[in-house]
């Protein structure tokens, strides 16, 4: 049974700080469970749902503890702008755009999941990052680096271990991007059948842990806040993030697979946090 828990917290105008600590310690427990170190314990959930924000709680409630804990995202993975353009050229214009499956090297993180499980005291390991508003992987000069052996290690993304759909799902649009911009079903056919290339990462995942919104329809407004949190977190930055229209347009690009995981992720989740539509939580 489900039980209710004090919602996250909040700025003024809604932007969330942090989910209750109690979750925290519940999910960090959790975590800490996992047999083998350091295990890989994943978080997946729709837009904006607080997949990052959970994911840094528990590493500063580990590192508190004194257990040596990293984090991760899907989207420090995306495929260069250059790799991007250059499919949208040669498959389809949508796949220039990141973030659907298709867009990430799954090679490259495959490596660095291997690389930090097997980090030993003294080592270091650069991990990879993207900035979102400028659109870009930082150059290796730039990322951060993970010194010594963890004990856990946070991976978060917002399609973990979604399988693909039936190709006969594919027929019938979602939405007005896919109908408009995708009419022959080309682009949804290509990220559907990519799915299936993530199964490498996937394999790598000790446990997942679903952060289960209402539904879709709270994604443009989640994903909102998520936007001008990035862009105030970074005042003077030269990219200003996305507009209202742009940012609804964008979330369409990640209607299908949101949808369909919402119908599979009951079967494959190890652990359901429930959000409602201001991110109240019921832990399962």
């Amino acid at each position: 049974m489900a039980h209710p828990a004090h919602p996250a917290r909040s700025r003024p105008g809604g932007r969330p700080t942090g989910f209750p600590d109690e979750l925290v310690e519940r999910v960090l427990a959790d975590a800490l469970s996992v047999p083998g170190s350091p295990a890989i314990y994943t978080i997946t959930g729709m837009q904006g749902s607080g997949k990052s924000t959970l994911a840094r709680q528990l590493v500063r409630a580990a590192h508190a503890r004194g257990i040596r804990a990293a984090a991760l995202s899907i989207d420090d993975f995306y495929l260069t702008r250059h790799e991007r353009l250059a499919l949208g050229r040669s498959v389809h214009p949508l796949l220039a755009t990141r973030g659907p499956p298709g867009t990430h090297d799954v090679a490259l993180a495959c490596r660095v999941l291997d690389g930090l499980r097997a980090l030993a005291p003294g080592d270091c390991l650069p991990v990879p990052r993207f900035d979102k508003l400028a659109d870009r992987r930082l150059p290796p000069s730039r990322w951060p680096q993970v010194r010594g052996a963890l004990d856990l290690i946070i991976f978060e993304g917002w399609f973990i271990r979604v399988p693909p759909q039936a190709a006969s799902a594919l027929r019938r649009p979602v939405n007005r991007l896919e109908r408009d911009e995708d009419p022959d079903g080309a682009w949804r056919g290509y990220c559907n059948a990519a799915l299936a290339d993530y199964a490498p990462l996937w394999q790598r995942i000790d446990r997942l842990l679903w952060l289960r919104g209402p539904g879709f329809a709270v994604v443009p407004g989640w994903r909102w806040q998520q936007e001008a949190t990035l862009v105030h977190s970074r005042p003077g930055r030269r990219h200003a993030g996305l507009s209202r229209a742009q940012l609804e347009r964008f979330v369409q690009l990640f209607e299908r697979v949101s949808r369909h995981g919402q119908r599979c992720l009951p079967a494959i989740a190890d652990l359901v946090v429930r959000l409602d539509a201001q991110r109240c939580v019921r832990f399962r």
